[in-house]
């Protein structure tokens, strides 16, 4: 039978450098992936120089390959994962399969990092070794999860589950961004017809005015000195505004006790505030239940989420539930003492504790807070048509009165 070489690693992360005889690759692989072994890379015997090859490969295809955009978006990533998670479940080593899918990927920067992975994980380190060396890349649930992937042998399996998460919280964020866009297209319109009118049109009616000898009325004369008023410090305005912002606003924001500040007020803004509030517990549920459900431990599964949850009132309170958990009290409980949570949430994971289902009950959750984002944007959205299309007429009114009156004074005084 033939000899093939090949590397690997066990669920203690060892290496494994071996040859052994087999019909053919595939057959190796399915037999080392039942000893519970990552393989990193296989060849035969005529080609065992190419268990160290790829990066130079890729290097030599880096100046022929196209690429569409430098940057890693969203996107970049969630289809590396899928890809990834897919080449693995076929029984592709890991090196083949990153070879393989840097031959597809869009951005020139993520085929770096994965030229890098590929050197790294020649040189010896394990997959989340190399993807640790990415912290701009990669976050701790992806670090994490793919470390307990190969700490437990089932790579394939949680990167599946990863991908299924990137993938659902991508389709969410896009589907917020929708609901979003035609407010912000409506408002724009809005404010460049108020800024015409106010900067070029009254204007030129009140030179017109000029050259009649009428008083003219009270809502004429205001908005000709509004018109002059934002005519002459609109820019101005506009910039110290953005220099408050930049200079001022954007970094006491930036620090612990600015951002603090700034999330109590979101969470405390009428009718938004439960919004914000709901947005924070979406990415919490969704983050628990994927890495609960990955076979991560609860108190390590806070610490993970703990990190990318996006909210430092959240990480407060995350941190403190940490602790009351690792003292011996129960999720359920504990998240009640915060009052940060919904009586439902409260309840639903009391109920999953006790019939050992806490992954379950958490994705239910995050399912509910994002069909509850999805209708308040929708309703939002609904609301704010009119609400603006009614602002804008009242305005638009105002102006069209004020400058059409003078203008029936001064047909008066010729009819004379």
């Amino acid at each position: 039978m033939p000899k093939f070489f090949y590397i690997a690693r066990d669920a203690s992360g060892q290496k494994i450098t071996d040859s052994d005889e087999a019909q053919n690759a595939d057959e190796l692989i399915d037999r080392l992936h039942a000893k519970k072994l990552i393989v990193i890379n296989i060849a035969s015997e005529a080609n065992k120089d190419q268990l160290s090859s790829s990066s130079i490969k890729g290097a030599e295809r880096s100046k022929q390959q196209a690429f569409k955009h430098y940057g890693i978006r969203n996107d970049d990533l969630v289809v590396f994962c899928r890809q990834l998670a897919t080449l693995l479940g076929a029984a592709v080593t890991i090196l083949k399969s990153l070879d393989t899918i840097s031959k597809q990927v869009s951005s020139r920067r993520l085929y770096n990092v994965i030229l890098d992975m590929q050197r790294n994980m020649e040189a010896g380190l394990s997959l989340h070794e190399t993807m640790a060396k990415h912290p701009k890349v990669f976050s701790d649930l992806w670090i994490n999860l793919v470390e307990t992937g190969e700490a437990s042998g089932n790579l394939a399996l949680i990167l599946n589950r990863l991908a299924t998460y990137l993938e659902r919280s991508a389709y969410f964020r896009k589907k917020m961004i929708s609901n979003l866009i035609y407010p912000g297209i409506l408002m724009a319109a809005s404010v460049g017809a108020l800024l015409f009118l106010t900067v070029k049109i009254i204007p030129t009616f009140a030179e017109i005015f000029k050259g009649f000898n009428i008083t003219l009325p009270t809502m004429t004369r205001l908005l000709i000195s509004a018109s002059f008023f934002i005519r002459k410090f609109l820019l101005v305005g506009v910039g110290i505004i953005i220099a408050v912002i930049v200079f001022v606003i954007r970094p006491y924001i930036n620090t612990k006790d600015g951002r603090m500040r700034y999330e109590s007020m979101k969470f405390k803004l009428p009718l938004f505030g439960e919004f914000y509030r709901a947005l924070v517990v979406e990415r919490f549920s969704s983050g628990m239940s994927t890495l609960i459900e990955s076979g991560i431990p609860i108190l390590y599964s806070l610490e993970i989420t703990e990190h990318s949850v996006g909210s430092l009132i959240m990480t407060d309170i995350i941190r403190k539930i940490k602790e009351e958990v690792r003292s011996g009290k129960s999720l359920s409980s504990t998240l009640e003492e915060s009052r940060f949570f919904e009586p439902m949430v409260v309840q639903m994971l009391a109920v999953g504790e006790e019939v050992g289902d806490l992954p379950q009950m958490f994705k239910r959750i995050n399912a509910f807070y994002q069909e509850y984002v999805e209708t308040f944007l929708s309703r939002i959205t609904t609301i704010f048509e009119p609400i603006v299309l009614i602002f804008m007429g009242v305005v638009i009114g105002f102006m069209v009165i004020g400058m059409f009156v003078p203008i029936f004074q001064i047909a008066t005084i010729g009819g004379r």
